[in-house]
Parts: structure tokens; C-alpha cells; sequence
């Protein structure tokens, strides 16, 4: 018996060790292919056991398994699954994942020391990546910003304007105070900030990744987004030979075509990479046709191991027809479609509304290995815009009784004047507002390793900028010529009149006789002459130079940063229409602003972290709020804007769930915003008439907001064949204090200013709380299904800076989408890939914003109003015992006046203008990668 119980032992140990001695230990690093960012927590499993593990959160991981040699197959969510093999204990070295679907594979990736991306969790920012292949599923026929719905804290609009005229907040705060960078080189307008995204049609077919950083970011360079910054990673040169066609069809008309190829690295060292757009569609609503081309061409060249440039240059030309924002009247009367922007001449179509641009982007980068602890990153970049947008000049127009403009009425009447003159309410024409643009601009960061846990960046920023603004002729309608008279100023910046008189001090008469089309080919090679210009002509030059730098020290548990930035800027006006040729030159401004950020994050284990960040801005007004009223005089009130920023973040990873929570808490002073409606009927004012169909801008300088809220997102895989993805956001958007209002007309006379309580009053123009789920399910091999509902509501006017911004109707919609990929081929190497989507599926009718904030007041509210917003003067001359308390003596309305307006069905008043969002969409697109 003590024999056998020996030999069990004797055997059950040599099991043991036998098992021990077998076992394969596997390890490697896990990266992603557009960013080459780590991928923590990505599943590593040996086929055909239960062998397990996930990466940590470097991408790094180690694997056990009792199998000598297999294969392993490695997962992420949204990534394409890779299979290795390993014989024996294997190092499998970088393991390189690639989203499904990207254009051109095989990036050539440049820049990386400009294009600062949060790769893992080390950076502490709140931050959501798209991939190429979530774009090109996404975008569909609109434009780049609809990719970014599901993000949280993001809000996108204005659709429903036409082709390219979307809008984007991000936490509140809309276009100009969100940094956009193209490769880490900034977009945003010079002059004011704003992001025209009809130049950037192009963008979904060249983007091979967006980062959205909501907050103060990671951005090193001396720029202070306020909201957050957006990076659109553009495709460089491809390694890899090969190429697409590709062909997509929509609602109301639209197709578009693409045509890729790629040479690939010849002997290792040269590149080309070429691609071309065409579009065209009718557009959603009436009265919104677009067609445009996109290009793309990218040289690359590497002439050593240390050594690599690229050298691209991409452009989007471009027209579309214009639907401006209207009252909810005019919807009710017309239906949601409608547009009064056009009609038909001679029994063809005509929009009165056009944009048209052409902006070519070229940069320059090149990336230095100088050693194994140094490099140098440098983009050269240019663009130069050329276009504008047309509109009405002169009369009013006609109108036929559906609405629409009577262009052969205005065209018989302008036959029958001949030669029109300014203000003799007969003739009419089609102006063109030509905003012409040079930008010239490098950018450069050196980074150093001291060791393996210090990181130290120190670089530049240089811009200049030369902008040119006038209008010109587009269409004469029958006219032969149209002469214009105007007096012209001093350094005092009025018009002098001849005392006793109103005639012009300096008097000077112009008759124009060319025009110019609006189309962006000619626009771009060709300027008309400045004596054919009328209304205004001028120019600016801005100047720009910043430098900025970052320490950062990282080990595997805690991070922590300090960037700081300094930035100088010079600004000068020069007006050659309005003014003696020896005042045309303003006085130059000069201002410099400065940033500094800091932060720190901590990982409790492999599976949870947080963060804390803050940051403060002091940010240089812009250009168009330094010069008063479009002159060559100083804004005495404008000064640097004041932005203090708190951030903290939680952050939990694991193999099948992925889950963050941001709070924030922005604070930005002495600020200027501008908002513009359109007149529905003439408008009184105490020395000027605005008639209907005109433009008001409403300004208000000296705001404070006060932005905090909450974020969550989550990322998880139930099962093999299912993902889902969901949102939630909450804030409190608010204006804190007084504010100075002033209103001007589209030819920029002031037409009322006013100091204005705006404490406690709700910001506009994107909705306050927002909330989202979606699922992929694969349902075979290639083939799978997607669905999105997202919730909006405190969503409010936006009518600027005021205490009384009407809410909107909360509302929902859902997305879906269809995806299916086809191997061709004899080496099944080349695919077909077929996506359809269906955008608000259900067809919800909703509001997606207004752009006034007329609120129904009951009549005792109406009664003891004290005139500070509850609604705007109507003009109505009624006895003073009726009058709206506190307004103008020459400006009232009685409560039968206001109430007879009436309300629409979401109980809001019908005078409000604003936008639907678009009904039930589609497209399809259909791929052939070779």
C-alpha cells in the first residue's frame, strides 16, 4: 500500500513539472495603425483554448498557454481582428491593428511632433476618436461635423441651410471658440474664428481619423480652446500600391463619384498618392442645389531612415445655394421645405443666395530623427480662398404669391430703368460679397527624451494673413450699369457733411458695367477690376507669432504636465472705399495674450484611472471686433478674454466594457458675440428703416459665461458579434452679469445700443442635455447592422446674450445603417463594400434651432414687463396707457397686438425664426478597393 501511495506521488509530481516545463509564454504590444497609439485593455486569445488576457494600458501584454506553438488571435472594438502564430515562448513585437474600411491603408503617417493626439490613457483630457472606416460608414451626403453627433457635449446644426452649412458646439460654445486644426496646423478664420465647412467638403474623403478633445486639451501650440479642439488627421502618402472607385447615390438627386490610386513606396524612398471628387444634388429643402469637386494629391519622399517629407495639397471647389433661417409663420404658410431665396427667369431656376469657394491647402511636412532621444517636427502650410456669397442689392425684390422671388418682374422693371442708380427703389441686382484670402504659416516642435519617463517639447507658431473684402456685380438682371454716390471720411471715421446740409463733404460717384458668375474656378484666378466694386472694399493683415512648450513626466501609475504658451498678434486695416486715400490705413493694433495648462492623471490599477486638469487663457479679441462698425476706428471696449478652465475624469477599461466620466467647469470673461436674423416685415428704428428680407446683427461685448456639467461615455462587447456605444451629457450653460447690446444692419449702420441684464440667462444654440445609444451587431462574416437614437433637450434660442432665450421642444432621432463587404478576385485581395444608411428613420419632425427668442407673455406679464426681452417692439403706434412698459416712447405694441401673432403647435410664438432639422434621409454607397 505505502508503495502505491509512492508512486501516485512520484507521478503526480513529475505531471506537475511536466506542465510547468510545457507551458509558452507569449507577449508583445498592441497598437493602433492611424494613430499608433497604444490600445489598452484589446483581448488576446489563443485559438482553440480558453487562454486568455487583456492588453494593459500601454498595449503591452503576456500570455501563458499550455499549446507549444498556434496561432493568437487579437481583438478591439472597432478594429479589424488579426491572427498571429507563435512556435514556441514568442515576442511578437508590435502588433499593428487597422480599423476595417480606411481608403488608403497603409498610412505613411507625418507630423507627428505637430499633431498632438491623447494616443492612451496618460493624457489627461476627455477625448473620442473616430476612425476612417466610422467616417465613411457615417458621413453619408453630409458634412464632416454629422460624424461627431454621437460624441458627447456636441451639438451639430444648421444643415438645413444647404450643402457645407453646418454648425458645431462644443460645450456650449460654438465654432470660433473651437480650436480646428488639419494636421495640427489651426483652420479657424483669422478674422473672426468661424469654420465655413462648405470649404472643407472634402474632408470625408481625406480624413484617415478625427480626435476631438473636448475642453483644454492636449494641443501644444498657443491656442486657447475655450470648447474643445477638433484635429482632422489627413492620409499622406500610401505604402501600399493600390487604390478605389468609388460611387454613391442619395435623396433629392445627389451622387457623387471617387476615383483613387496609390503608387506606393518606390525603392522604398518615393510616393504619390492622387484622389478626385465630383458631387452634385438638389439639396433637402427648396432651393439648396450644390455642386462641387474635391482633389487630393500627396507626394512623398524619404530619403533616409532619419529623414522623412510629404508634401499634399488639397482643395474642395465649390457652389451651393443658400435657405436662411425664417419665421414659423412662413413655415405654416409654405410647409418645412420652404426657401425664399429663389425662383425662376424665363422659366428657369435662379437662387439669389449662392456661396461659392475655392480654398487649396498645401503643406509641406518633415519629420527629423536627429537621435534616439530627439526629433523635429516642421509643417509649412499655405491656402488661398477665393469666393464669396451673393444676395440682393438695391430694391427690394419682387415676390410671387407662393413666395418666391419674381425674377422676371425685377428684371422687367430693371429694362425699363436702364441705368440704375443707388436708392432709386427700382433697381435691383445680384451682388457677390468676395472674401479673398493669402495665409501663409509654419509650425515646429522639438521634442527631447531626457530619460524614459521626461518629455520635454518646445516650438513655434507663425502665421500671416492678408484678407480682401469688397462686392462686386454678379448679376445685372437687365440693367445696363448701376451708379453709386457716396461721401468718403477722415480720421474722425464719419461722413462730414456740408454744414446746413446733407449732402457729402467729400463726394464721389461710381458707375459699374462688369460682373462676375459665381462659380469658384474663374473666382479663384480672377479679381474684378476696383473700380467695378461696390458697397465696400477693403483689407486686413494679421499677423501672428507664438511660441510654446511642455514638460511631462510619466510612469506606469501617475502622469503629470505643464504647457505654456506666449502669442502676439498685430492687426491693420486699410479701406479704399470709404475713406481719403490718406486715412485708408488704420492705426495698427497690437496685443498679446498667453496660456497655461496643467494637469496630472493617476492609474489605481490595469483597470481604473482618473485625471484633473485646469487651465487659463488670456485670448486676443479678434480681428473683426478690434475696428468699430466695419471701419478703420478702434473698439475701446474690446479687450483679452478671460477663460479659466477645471477639468476631472474617471476612467474605467476593461476586456468587454470601456467607461468615462468628465466634469467641467469653464469660466470666460469680456467677450464679444455676434448673432443676425432676418426681417420678416420693415423695421423701425429712430433714424433708420430696415426693410423686410433684410439682415440684423445683434452684438454683445463685455459677456461672461459660466459653463459646468457632466459627461459620460461607454464602449462595450457583450458578445463576439455585438457592440454597443452610449452617451450622456449634462450641463448648465449660463451669462453671468451685464452686457452691452448693439444692433447694425447688413450694411453695418448702428441702428440701437444698449446696456443689457443678462444674468442668469440660458446660452443658445445647443442643447444642454443630450443622451445616446447604438449598437453593431455582425451578423455573418462581413456583413452587419447599426442603429443610433440620440435625445436632445435645453436646447434655447439663439439670440445672443440675454436673460429671456426661448427653450425649444425637446426631441429624438434614430439612425441606421446597412454594411457589407465583398471579397473579389482570384487572391481575394480586392473587395466590394456596399453602405446604406437611413438617417431619422422614423421621420421626426423637429427644431433643430432658433435664432430668435420671441416668448409668448401672458397678460399680466405683458402688463408689468419692464421691457427687459420678453418680446421685441413691433412698432404698433398705440395710446401710451397700452405700451409695453419700459420701451422706446416710439416703439410699442398693445397686448391684443402681440397675442393676435399667435403660437405654433410646440406652443412657441410664430414670429420666432429658425430651422427644422431634416426629415428621413438616405444614401448609398457602393466601393471597389483594388
Amino acid at each position: 500500500m505505502k508503495t502505491m501511495k509512492n508512486w501516485l506521488l512520484t507521478g503526480l509530481f513529475f505531471m506537475i513539472v511536466s506542465t510547468a516545463f510545457s507551458q509558452t509564454k507569449i507577449t508583445g504590444k498592441i497598437v493602433d495603425a492611424e494613430l499608433q497609439g497604444s490600445l489598452p485593455a484589446a483581448n488576446v486569445t489563443v485559438k482553440g483554448t480558453s487562454d486568455a488576457v487583456s492588453a494593459d494600458i500601454d498595449g503591452n501584454f503576456s500570455l501563458t498557454t499550455s499549446k507549444a506553438s498556434g496561432e493568437v488571435v487579437i481583438t478591439f472594438i472597432g478594429y479589424v481582428t488579426k491572427t498571429v502564430t507563435f512556435n514556441g515562448n514568442t515576442n511578437l513585437g508590435t502588433v499593428v491593428l487597422e480599423s476595417d474600411a480606411s481608403q488608403l491603408e497603409e498610412v505613411l503617417i507625418v507630423g507627428r511632433g505637430i499633431i498632438d493626439l491623447a494616443k492612451d490613457r496618460r493624457t489627461p483630457i476627455a477625448v473620442s476618436t473616430l476612425t476612417a472606416a466610422e467616417i465613411q460608414d457615417k458621413v453619408g451626403t453630409s458634412d464632416i461635423t454629422q460624424t461627431l453627433v454621437n460624441t458627447p457635449s456636441v451639438y451639430v446644426t444648421g444643415q438645413a441651410g444647404g450643402f457645407g452649412d453646418s454648425k458645431m458646439s462644443v460645450r456650449g460654445f460654438t465654432q470660433d471658440n473651437t480650436a480646428f486644426l488639419l494636421n495640427g496646423q489651426p483652420i479657424n478664420g483669422m478674422e473672426d474664428g468661424l469654420m465655413y465647412w462648405s470649404n472643407w467638403s472634402g474632408m470625408s474623403d481625406i480624413a484617415n481619423a478625427i480626435q476631438i478633445q473636448r475642453g483644454l486639451g492636449s494641443s501644444k501650440l498657443a491656442i486657447s480652446s475655450v470648447g474643445g479642439t477638433v484635429n482632422f488627421i489627413t492620409k499622406a502618402t500610401s505604402m501600399k500600391e493600390g487604390g478605389f472607385l468609388s460611387t454613391g447615390i442619395a435623396n433629392d438627386d445627389y451622387i457623387k463619384t471617387t476615383a483613387a490610386y496609390n503608387t506606393g513606396l518606390i525603392n522604398g524612398k518615393f510616393g504619390v498618392s492622387v484622389m478626385l471628387t465630383h458631387w452634385q444634388g438638389d439639396g433637402y429643402n427648396d432651393g439648396t442645389r450644390g455642386e462641387g469637386q474635391n482633389y487630393f494629391i500627396s507626394f512623398g519622399y524619404k530619403p533616409s531612415e532619419k529623414h522623412n517629407l510629404n508634401f499634399l495639397i488639397t482643395g474642395a471647389p465649390q457652389k451651393h445655394d443658400q435657405n436662411f433661417t425664417k419665421s414659423l409663420s412662413q413655415y405654416a404658410t409654405y410647409g418645412r421645405k420652404y426657401n425664399g431665396n429663389w425662383g425662376t427667369l424665363n422659366g428657369e431656376y435662379q437662387s439669389e443666395r449662392t456661396n461659392f469657394y475655392h480654398k487649396p491647402v498645401a503643406n509641406l511636412n518633415w519629420d527629423w530623427e536627429i537621435s534616439d532621444k530627439s526629433e523635429l517636427s516642421t509643417v509649412l502650410y499655405a491656402s488661398w480662398g477665393r469666393g464669396g456669397g451673393t444676395g440682393n442689392y438695391g430694391a427690394s425684390a419682387l415676390r410671387t404669391p407662393d413666395g418666391q422671388i419674381n425674377f422676371d418682374g425685377i428684371r422687367n422693371r430693371n429694362v425699363a430703368v436702364g441705368d440704375g442708380v443707388m436708392g432709386d427703389n427700382q433697381s435691383y441686382l445680384i451682388r457677390s460679397s468676395m472674401n479673398n484670402h493669402n495665409w501663409y504659416g509654419l509650425v515646429s516642435n522639438f521634442k527631447h527624451q531626457f530619460n524614459e519617463n521626461l518629455v520635454f517639447n518646445l516650438g513655434a507658431d507663425l502665421r500671416t494673413y492678408y484678407g480682401t473684402h469688397y462686392r462686386q456685380v454678379e448679376n445685372f438682371l437687365g440693367l445696363n450699369s448701376f451708379t453709386e454716390s457716396r461721401g468718403l471720411r477722415d480720421n474722425s471715421h464719419t461722413f462730414e457733411t456740408i454744414p446746413g446740409t446733407n449732402n457729402p463733404l467729400n463726394p464721389v460717384s461710381n458707375t459699374v458695367t462688369e460682373s462676375q458668375a459665381a462659380r469658384p474656378w474663374p473666382a479663384t484666378f480672377n479679381s474684378i477690376r476696383e473700380n467695378q466694386r461696390i458697397d465696400y472694399d477693403n483689407s486686413e493683415r494679421i499677423s501672428y507669432g507664438g511660441v510654446f512648450g511642455q514638460v511631462e513626466y510619466s510612469t506606469d501609475i501617475f502622469s503629470g504636465f505643464v504647457q505654456g504658451a506666449v502669442s502676439t498678434q498685430s492687426h491693420q486695416r486699410f479701406d479704399r472705399y470709404d475713406y481719403l486715400p490718406q486715412f485708408e490705413d488704420s492705426e495698427k493694433v497690437n496685443n498679446t495674450g498667453y496660456n497655461i495648462k496643467a494637469g496630472g492623471s493617476f492609474n489605481i490599477n490595469e483597470n481604473n484611472s482618473f485625471y484633473v486638469n485646469a487651465g487659463y487663457y488670456s485670448r486676443q479679441p479678434y480681428h473683426d471686433n478690434i475696428y468699430l462698425n466695419f471701419t478703420n476706428q478702434i473698439n475701446p471696449l474690446t479687450q483679452n478674454e478671460k477663460i479659466l478652465g477645471l477639468e476631472a475624469g474617471y476612467s474605467f477599461k476593461s476586456q468587454y466594457f470601456t467607461a468615462n466620466v468628465n466634469a467641467y467647469r469653464t469660466s470666460w470673461k469680456d467677450r464679444v458675440t455676434t448673432t443676425s436674423r432676418i426681417t420678416t416685415a420693415a423695421e423701425v428704428y429712430p433714424s433708420i428703416v430696415v426693410p423686410a428680407g433684410d439682415e440684423i446683427f445683434t452684438t454683445n461685448e463685455g459677456v461672461e459665461q459660466l459653463h459646468s456639467g457632466i459627461e459620460v461615455d461607454f464602449v462595450a462587447k457583450p458578445f463576439n458579434i455585438l457592440d454597443l456605444r452610449g452617451f450622456l451629457s449634462a450641463g448648465n450653460w449660463e451669462y453671468v452679469g451685464e452686457s452691452v447690446r448693439t444692433l447694425r444692419d447688413q450694411n453695418r449702420n448702428v441702428l440701437s445700443s444698449t446696456v443689457t441684464d443678462v444674468d442668469g440667462g440660458k446660452v443658445g444654440d445647443a442643447a444642454q442635455f443630450s443622451a445616446g445609444a447604438g449598437f453593431k451587431l455582425n451578423v455573418v462574416e462581413r456583413l452587419s447592422v447599426d442603429a443610433d437614437y440620440r435625445y436632445y433637450e435645453k436646447l434655447y434660442g439663439r439670440s445672443g446674450a440675454t436673460k429671456y432665450n426661448v427653450e425649444l421642444p425637446s426631441y429624438g432621432i434614430v439612425d441606421a445603417g446597412l454594411s457589407y463587404k465583398m471579397l473579389v478576385g482570384k487572391d481575394k485581395s480586392k473587395s466590394l463594400n456596399f453602405r446604406f444608411n437611413m438617417n431619422n428613420l422614423l421621420n421626426h419632425i423637429f427644431l433643430s434651432e432658433l435664432s430668435t427668442s420671441q416668448i409668448v407673455a401672458t397678460e399680466n406679464e405683458f402688463e408689468t414687463s419692464t421691457g427687459n426681452g420678453l418680446i421685441n417692439p413691433l412698432g404698433s403706434t398705440t395710446s401710451a396707457s397700452n405700451r409695453l412698459k419700459g420701451t422706446n416712447a416710439n416703439q410699442f405694441a398693445t397686448y391684443q397686438d402681440y397675442t393676435s401673432r399667435g403660437i405654433n403647435e410646440n406652443g412657441l410664438d410664430v414670429r420666432n425664426q429658425g430651422y427644422y432639422g431634416l426629415g428621413r434621409t438616405w444614401n448609398f454607397t457602393i466601393r471597389y478597393n483594388f
